[in-house]
């Protein structure tokens, strides 16, 4: 066919013809700037929405982390499970180009559903978390449903001669992605925090953008409609294997007992398939054998948005110039693996061979298991480190209890059936130190404490509940000693805010605002409210009584800590004791820096590695069938985690430790599995069966050397570049 300036070969569209036109005279058709901009967008949507997901569940809906992380992940499967069904839907029914616009119109209402989810004036928390739910499943149906089509449907754009240009695509693709991926966990997690809307975090904007992100995907790529080269659907080869594996299990179900032993169980497909397909599933089979094991690998992988974001938000998040947002860190990979692909492919496999070390695609597979195990190994030392600041939660038919001494001297406390609970005096104003783990007879118990102030004693019974936490605050009135028994928090936020409370000391009542907060603070030794106010430094609060307004210099409120502020003195001149109750995060988040360098070295060396090793190993006619084993291990791996979060009942560190194990141990049986392994060339079933594929055999099963060499393509462009799809 021939070829004019600008123009690409005439294109068989159905039964009109027309021309394709061209960038600038090269051999990039102008469509393809509209499949990379689509793609950027749906990646930025899909990557920015699920960026905040995991706060959005605990904060806005309220579940607890095992919960959200649960959900999280549910979700995450199911965005692997449904490109099986999209697949099926653009190769056996209405092609991609339809497939793409009619998921996006499906995606898009996801977001909105999820959007108008997060809006808190609409409905009650039940209408909430439907919309929420609703809005994730059209969203994951969506996703997942034009995942893999729309690289597909790129290079069906470029002519069968111009492979060079369509590699080019390719790069281009995957940078999109990245792009996309790298902008919007930076920018939506700003939307979330820094911008207020119905007195909260703002997810419904958060969640909004991206909705107007995949709207916008959507318009740009129907805008493109008239230039697109739209094969027809050509059958899905999945269906073939499925159908060619259910007739052999048939047959040998039936016929076993009355003929010869056949060599392989698929050989009983031979009555009515081709040897070269099946000699092609058998090698497919092959490699579908060694993916069982995969599965934990992404278990792992996968949690960067879940539990790594949940232990981000008990860090230390302030890098002077900037406060990073917790789930922010996640953008780190995305980083680094456009670093590291490079590093990787000229500098560090070169050196390995240069060491006479033989560096096969199953054992760079094998490596990557072991940084992924290394990188919660990490995870789980700055777990443990991270915990040292949190107060453990009393278990059952236990209370935790501290004294606070405001009195004019020393206090000597004595707890019933407890003695030497507090051996020594407490001084007035004396920072209480850690709580005391008070054991009880029941789920509430009165118990009798005895105060011993300027040789007197006093005696007060007061009613503790199992699994809180007190505070005794203990004040006098010239020589009679009086307390309160006042319960604590010491949860921690889990977006990093700190709580704060006042005692009044002082024989005037004021009001006081942190912030956006308002505090009651009665006079007599009156407590105010608990409130979690944002972490800075407050070096002019307004403190406002009957008879004066004054200022109060507060200091810096951390992250994550709990603060106890008394006010004593004289009304004209506040003094001010600052108790921290729960310590701040003082572990910086710039520790997960080592976990986030190490799961992605592991990602480099075991996910691009094994999408080379399988194409590899494969018929070009079968790459679709690993492709989609391949996103199944993805989805099973997010199964292991959504179990283990709802199942394990386990500490945190812990939980970290046990996958760290079972990666390992399942990365030796996978070294072994491997070992026995056998590399293929599939290009010898040309030399084994010849030209077998006949013109029945080629109609059974909807052959398109196309498609075949398109896939080709499509796997060497993820050979090389990031997996985020």
């Amino acid at each position: 066919m021939g070829k004019k300036k600008g123009y690409l070969a005439e294109e068989q569209g159905g039964d009109e013809k027309r021309k394709s036109p061209t960038i600038c005279g090269t051999n990039y058709p102008v469509s393809i700037g509209f499949i990379v901009v689509n793609e950027f967008c749906e990646r930025f949507s899909y990557y920015g929405m699920k960026a905040v997901l995991t706060l959005y569940f605990i904060h806005y809906l309220k579940w607890d982390k095992d919960l959200s992380t649960a959900v999280y992940h549910a979700f995450s499967s199911l965005c692997y499970f449904t490109p099986i069904l999209g697949a099926l839907i653009a190769d056996s029914w209405l092609g991609k180009f339809k497939t793409i616009i009619y998921l996006s119109i499906v995606y898009v209402i996801g977001h909105v559903v999820k959007s108008v989810g997060a809006i808190p004036d609409v409905g009650d928390s039940t209408l909430h978390i439907v919309l929420s739910m609703a809005g994730l499943i059209l969203i994951a149906f969506g996703t997942g449903g034009i995942k893999p089509c729309v690289a597909a449907f790129g290079g069906d754009q470029f002519e069968e001669e111009h492979t060079e240009e369509r590699r080019k695509f390719f790069s281009i693709f995957y940078m999109s992605i990245n792009a996309g991926s790298v902008l919007s966990t930076v920018i939506t997690p700003i939307l979330r925090s820094d911008v207020q809307c119905f007195g909260s975090d703002c997810y419904a904007l958060a969640f909004g953008v991206p909705a107007a992100l995949m709207i916008i995907a959507t318009v740009v790529f129907i805008a493109g409609s008239g230039l697109y080269k739209k094969s027809p659907p050509e059958g899905n080869v999945l269906l073939h294997v499925c159908k060619c594996m259910g007739f052999a299990i048939r047959n040998r179900w039936r016929n076993s007992d009355h003929e010869a032993k056949r060599e392989h169980w698929l050989d009983w497909a031979e009555e009515k398939y081709p040897k070269r397909l099946i000699a092609e599933i058998k090698m497919v089979l092959r490699v579908l054998v060694l993916y069982i094991p995969l599965p934990m690998f992404w278990a792992l992988f996968d949690q960067q948005g879940s539990r790594w974001t949940l232990q981000a938000t008990r860090m230390n998040m302030d890098f002077g110039a900037f406060v990073l947002k917790p789930d922010q860190m996640q953008m780190l990979n995305a980083l680094l693996i456009l670093v590291f692909i490079p590093i990787f492919d000229m500098g560090v496999y070169p050196l390995i061979g240069l060491c006479k070390i033989k560096l096969t695609p199953l054992r760079k597979m094998a490596a990557g298991m072991v940084f992924a195990a290394l990188a919660f190994g990490a995870a789980t030392i700055v777990e443990r480190s991270v915990i040292e600041t949190v107060v453990e939660p009393p278990p059952a038919s236990t209370s935790l209890l501290k004294v606070l001494n405001l009195a004019e001297g020393d206090i000597l406390v004595g707890v019933e059936g407890h003695a030497g609970l507090f051996p020594q005096p407490i001084a007035p104003y004396q920072d209480p130190g850690e709580y005391k783990s008070l054991p009880l007879n029941d789920f509430t118990q009165a118990v009798t404490v005895t105060l011993t102030f300027n040789g007197a004693k006093h005696y007060f019974v007061k009613s503790f509940s199992e699994e809180e936490a007190y505070s005794l605050v203990v004040h006098n009135d010239d020589l009679v000693v009086h307390c309160n028994l006042v319960k604590d928090n010491i949860k921690k936020s889990e977006n990093g805010m700190a709580h704060l409370r006042f005692i009044n000391t002082l024989n005037e009542d004021f009001n006081i605002t942190v912030k956006d907060e308002h505090f009651y603070v009665p006079s007599g030794v009156g407590i105010s409210n608990g409130e979690f106010v944002v972490r800075e430094k407050y070096p002019n609060v307004r403190c406002e009584s009957r008879s004066r307004n004054v200022t109060l210099d507060l200091g810096l409120l951390d992250f994550g800590a709990s603060y106890t502020v008394i006010l004593r003195g004289r009304p004209e001149a506040i003094e001010l004791t600052k108790i921290e109750d729960v310590h701040a995060n003082n572990v910086h988040i710039a520790w997960q820096v080592p976990q986030y360098v190490l799961i992605t070295a592991g990602e480099v060396m075991f996910s691009i590695t094994g999408l080379e090793f399988s194409y590899s190993q494969a018929p070009a006619n079968m790459k679709s069938v690993l492709q989609a084993g391949w996103l199944m291990t993805v989805a099973f791996g997010n199964v292991i985690v959504l179990i283990v979060a709802e199942g394990a009942g386990m500490e945190q560190w812990m939980e970290f430790l046990l996958f760290a194990g079972l990666l390992v141990g399942v990365c030796i049986i996978f070294s072994i599995m491997a070992y026995f392994y056998t590399y293929v060339d599939p290009d010898n079933l040309d030399k084994m069966y010849g030209d077998e594929a006949t013109e029945e055999a080629e109609d059974d099963l909807q052959k398109n050397p196309k498609d075949g060499m398109d896939m080709r393509e499509l796997g060497q462009s993820e050979s090389g570049h990031s997996t985020k799809m």
